[in-house]
């Protein structure tokens, strides 16, 4: 008897939603015990001015209150419509839809995808996925569900798409191909964590490029081995209804005369055609706005901003608050141009009848996503994740190392508060006051201790399910789940497994070789001073 009850016990598989509302009554009670226990931490902040530290206490906030009542129930609905990963999807998909309801992706895979490398294809998507965090997280918006698509299209499963996708992503997002969002915020807080040591250092902005461009084409290829080796076992093969689709599609394609067969080809070409002539005009468009000095151009930068990477990256930077929307006006004049040169549309009633299936599976995401935004909301509130954080930074200053060692600890450490605080500046913010001046101390670089944040950034982003963007990932799981019992964060994290491990081998072989070598980081920039 006891044999099957632990059985039935191991078949019982919350639903992510049931998930999320069982972690946020269990957060509540323990940010209550942490709170009478008084478990708190502290961190420095540098004054910009005097360079001097002034100390903050941050403790555990007990939501299982009054007040923390009124924050759960007041703040829902808040909370659900500040959630800005939410309102990046739908806008995203918006675009998405249209471009698949006039059968422009379908048509764009069959004829760039199908015959090429199925292993190719998946480097691309994690290249991609690297790439694409130079400008917010418009990859985990994007290259998600399209990842799906090519993955079936190319009659594989998409649950594998998906997973290389959201690593590509998740597990580079501090690094990519050319400098970014994310450098504009780390650099600032680099130097201004090196003048604690020397108030005359300047860290460039170009600091950490030769070292990320290598970076970034290593882990390409170490993510495609993963995925391809080690997650295609543990995910297995898949077939739906849509795949089955895609097979009769060409059984009907092979029962059309010769006539229509060259009107239907002529068709799709003049698409295709039609689609690329107004995605290079729109590209065209999108560059002309982000020049400036050149008449009426510079429409999405931030004049106010004195740097040119500052007008185009700031916070206050048109392109960067409106880059995802960009994309998906960019799908939705793509894929209108192609249903005029396929006559694949009849009218905009029946564009906008296919594009409303598109969102049919939304529906339960939508439900995931409110209770997943609780579960954050709670969690943040807590100060539970920033406690974890400050305590690993006050082990490191205690740690009286040097050199190779004190490389290893800060990556580790740091990573480990990754899981925490999943965010690179408030994880810079917090350790920056500490790293940067005993690297300094030890002979090592602002700009090396830099790029060790971003490793440690990267080897656990995707492995936290405090990420924002993870309910992203696991709510398309489940959208192309075939099996009976939802995939659970659990087995979703069990998918990116293998990735994390590869990976993370990857970034202590690459920051620590490097730094024996010697190589440089960018230009005149090594990693010792």
């Amino acid at each position: 008897m006891n044999e099957k009850r632990k059985r039935k016990l191991k078949k019982i598989n919350f639903h992510p939603t049931t998930t999320f509302i069982l972690l946020t009554i269990l957060l509540v009670f323990l940010s209550w015990i942490l709170a009478k226990i008084n478990f708190q931490s502290s961190y420095s902040i540098i004054d910009p001015n005097t360079f001097e530290l002034t100390t903050e206490i941050v403790r555990v906030n007990n939501l299982f209150s009054a007040e923390g009542f009124k924050f759960i129930v007041g703040g829902a609905v808040s909370n659900f419509a500040s959630f800005s990963s939410f309102i990046n999807l739908m806008v995203a998909l918006i675009g998405l839809s249209v471009a698949h309801a006039s059968g422009f992706i379908k048509a764009f895979i069959r004829k760039n995808t199908l015959k090429l490398n199925n292993k190719f294809i998946t480097f691309l998507i994690i290249a991609l996925g690297i790439f694409s965090s130079i400008v917010n997280d418009v990859g985990f918006v994007v290259l998600i569900p399209l990842a799906a698509l090519i993955f079936v299209a190319n009659k594989r499963n998409p649950l594998l798409g998906i997973t290389a996708a959201f690593c590509g992503v998740a597990f580079g997002n501090a690094i990519s191909f050319f400098t970014g969002s994310l450098d504009v915020n780390l650099v600032r807080q680099t130097e201004l964590a090196s003048h604690m040591i020397d108030s005359s250092y300047h860290v460039a902005l170009l600091s950490n490029i030769f070292i990320m461009v290598v970076t970034a084409i290593v882990l390409a290829i170490v993510g495609m081995i993963a995925i391809e080796t080690m997650v295609a076992k543990r995910i297995g093969k898949y077939k739906n209804g849509e795949e089955i689709e895609n097979t009769m599609e060409l059984t009907d394609l092979v029962s059309l005369d010769d006539k229509e067969k060259v009107e239907m080809e002529f068709n799709n070409k003049k698409g295709l055609r039609n689609a690329y002539i107004v995605a290079i005009i729109m590209i065209l468009l999108f560059i002309y706005m982000i020049i400036p000095g050149l008449p009426h151009s510079g429409l999405l930068l931030d004049m106010q901003e004195k740097t040119y990477v500052n007008q185009l990256f700031g916070s206050n930077s048109y392109f960067q608050s409106g880059f995802t929307y960009l994309v998906s006006i960019l799908f939705i004049a793509v894929g209108i141009a192609y249903a005029l040169g396929a006559k694949t549309i009849k009218n905009d009633k029946e564009l906008i009848e296919k594009v409303s299936v598109f969102f049919k599976d939304i529906g339960g995401l939508v439900v995931t996503i409110f209770f997943f935004v609780q579960f954050i909301a709670v969690f943040r509130k807590s100060n539970i994740g920033v406690v974890l954080a400050c305590t690993g930074v006050n082990l490191l200053s205690r740690l009286s190392t040097s050199g190779i060692v004190l490389i290893i600890l800060a990556l580790i450490i740091m990573a480990l508060a990754g899981i925490f605080l999943p965010t690179a500046t408030s994880k810079w913010t917090i350790f920056s006051p500490v790293v940067v001046p005993l690297m300094m101390q030890s002979n090592i670089s602002p700009e090396f201790a830099q790029f060790v944040l971003r490793a440690a950034d990267s080897m656990t982003k995707g492995i936290t399910p405090f990420l924002a963007y993870f309910i992203i990932y696991l709510g398309y799981l489940n959208i192309y789940n075939n099996h009976k019992e939802p995939i659970t964060i659990r087995k979703a994290l069990s998918f990116v497994m293998p990735y994390f491990l590869l990976v993370s081998v990857a970034w202590f072989v690459i920051v620590i070789g490097w730094y024996i070598i010697g190589l440089p980081l960018g230009p005149n920039v090594f990693p010792t001073l």
